[in-house]
């Protein structure tokens, strides 16, 4: 086991309402249960000694090999012994994922394909972010671990046996062409239900009904793009960054990985931001998957009707899967972080920032699924919408900290305008589209104030660029999203000529930083990668501006940098490294709206 692996060389598997990371040596180094935002049972990630890990290796020659299964969320981590050739095929049984439950199952079938291979086994779990102490239970055929409030059992179907290791376990297993063996690990909340016992068959039968699952989720997918293998394992990441019970999509299911190795940028993403959410809808409805859309749509509109918020805003930027505004955020000291990046957080203080953006977001989203189901807002639900645009009409004209939640004060944010535009505009044309009362004069005029505003103050003729706030003329990749919100034309002049610009200042070999925090400081001490939302945003716009050629370069290039399982964090760093939290939903989401706007815009041309 490698002290702290690189945040890339990882492979998410998950049941949608949690998921772990699993290493390309067969480590688990992180798994929260039950729930993506519950304390830490593997955190090994964070700190490779207080973490906890759960183990299956074998020595190889060579480093091991990763794969998914095609279209599904199983994972297989090969070993090329000089012996022979064994395999650790990974997955969580996705079973009436709706339906919230204390106890989640991850299974990790052994087997060898060729030749002989001696595994070594160890599981050292640490409950409550390694925070709280456990016993241990070592049976024939099941390992039992209790903690205060939570619990792991490990059961073994084939011939493996365990040794006690002070409270932790290890063991060696060697294997023959066309043995099975298996581990099971069901983990979550105390429960003193016995875990029912399992037989080959059982462990088989939860295999193919989880590839069966994923099969099935991917046909209901309308893509037929150049980028089929992409796009789908894209999308498969989204899925699994859903939790279920709510329709809540978490940003990413880890905390604490930095954005520079060494920095203090380790922020906790385990919560469903609005803006992430909102966007995540967008890119599956285009995909053709309306029932995650509705489901996201439900919970929103929850969040709207209750207008519980720690911000006292009616809406706040992020919440816990359940619609909870609480995420007091709290440092982990005792943890190193990832390769000595400390502090780790948990929680997130960014909470009760004002984002004025996040209205349009939400507008947006539930536009979109209006637009994509055909069906008219619910009576209750437009009632909270438009009670929340009469606020907004008095609201929008705030500073506030922006899209990336600087913490350097709050700013006249164009982004945050531009949202503030979105909200009204769409929420004009479905009052207007479904007959639905609404202060239409009102909204209309908020809306043309905005326009003039931003492109009175928004712009910079010196820059002869939109800039990122109205006190400097700093570029801000965010605003990339313009013309295809429909603020401005995609070949508009002054579109053109930020473009120029942003490649110009913020573009390097296809990759985009989000801004300069040298020109404009975010109050956040260290740096930062190119963020790789911003990178496939730069190839939408590009091919909305007809520049073809670039943009497919671009999005091309961009590829290269996904992991060997085809997953992406949040930035990459000026060495290719993946940095930030793993896998990120941003990244993701932007990834398939790249690649339907320029399969689009390539099948115009012919």
């Amino acid at each position: 086991m490698r002290r702290y692996p690189p945040i890339a060389d990882h492979g998410l598997v998950g049941d949608l309402q949690t998921a772990a990371l699993v290493s390309s040596d067969g480590t688990v180094d992180w798994l929260c249960a039950p729930r993506f935002d519950s304390p830490s049972v593997f955190a090994s990630l964070l700190d490779h000694e207080r973490g906890g890990h759960f183990t299956v290796s074998a020595d190889t020659a060579q480093p091991p090999v990763q794969i998914y299964l095609q279209d599904t969320a199983i994972l297989v981590t090969r070993f090329l012994t000089e012996s022979g050739v064994g395999e650790v095929v990974d997955f969580m049984p996705v079973e009436r994922p709706e339906r919230a439950v204390g106890r989640h199952r991850l299974v990790r079938i052994l087997r060898v394909t060729r030749g002989r291979v001696r595994f070594s086994l160890e599981c050292r779990p640490r409950f409550d972010y390694g925070r709280a102490g456990h016993r241990v239970d070592l049976g024939e055929d099941t390992v039992r671990f209790d903690a205060p409030g939570a619990q792991a059992v490990v059961q073994t179907v084939g011939p493996v046996r365990w040794s006690g290791d002070g409270d932790d376990i290890r063991g060696e297993l060697t294997m023959d062409e066309g043995d099975f063996a298996a581990l099971v690990l069901t983990v979550g909340d105390a429960d003193d239900t016995p875990v029912p016992p399992l037989t080959a068959p059982d462990v088989m039968a939860l295999f193919e009904g989880t590839r069966d699952f994923w099969h099935a989720w991917v046909r209901r997918g309308r893509y037929r793009g150049r980028w089929q293998d992409m796009v789908n394992r894209a999308a498969i990441t989204l899925k699994l960054l859903t939790y279920a019970p709510t329709g809540a999509p978490v940003a990413a299911p880890t905390m604490g990985l930095p954005e520079q190795i060494g920095g203090g940028r380790n922020w906790d993403y385990r919560y469903t931001w609005v803006r992430d959410g909102s966007m995540s809808v967008g890119a599956l409805l285009g995909l053709g998957h309306v029932e995650e859309a509705l489901a996201f749509r439900g919970w929103l509109g929850d969040r709207v009707k209750s207008g519980r918020t720690v911000s006292g805003e009616p809406l706040q930027i992020m919440y816990r899967v359940d619609g909870d505004p609480e995420l007091a955020e709290v440092a982990l000291d005792h943890f190193e972080g990832y390769r000595g990046s400390a502090p780790v957080y948990a929680g997130n203080g960014a909470a009760g920032q004002l984002q004025l953006d996040i209205y349009g977001e939400a507008v947006l989203a539930l536009s979109h699924t209006v637009q994509g189901v055909g069906n008219a807002p619910p009576y209750d639900g437009w009632q909270a919408l438009s009670g929340v645009l009469d606020w907004l009409v008095k609201a929008w004209d705030r500073p506030d900290e922006g899209i990336w939640e600087t913490r350097g004060g709050q700013k006249d944010f164009t982004y945050s305008r531009l949202m503030c535009w979105v909200a009204f505009d769409r929420g004009i044309r479905m009052a207007r589209d479904f007959a639905r009362p609404a202060d239409i004069p009102q909204w209309t005029t908020a809306r043309d104030d905005i326009l003039r505003q931003v492109m009175e103050r928004g712009w910079s003729t010196r820059r002869q660029s939109f800039v990122q706030n109205y006190e400097d003329t700093t570029l801000d990749a965010s605003l990339l999203l313009m013309p295809s919100v429909g603020f401005i034309a995609p070949k508009d002049p002054r579109w053109l000529s930020t473009l120029d610009a942003m490649e110009r200042e913020l573009v390097s070999d296809s990759l985009v930083q989000r801004y300069d925090p040298q020109a404009s400081p975010d109050g956040l001490r260290g740096s930062e990668g190119t963020f790789s939302l911003c990178s496939f945003l730069y190839v939408d716009a590009l091919a909305q501006a007809g520049q073809l050629g670039p943009a497919r370069y671009a999005f091309d290039k961009m590829l290269t940098y996904a992991n060997p399982v085809g997953l992406f964090a949040e930035e990459i760093g000026s060495t290719g490294e993946q940095l930030g939290n793993f896998p990120q939903a941003f990244t993701h989401l932007a990834l398939i709206t790249a690649a339907l706007s320029l399969d689009k815009e390539m099948d115009a041309v012919g």
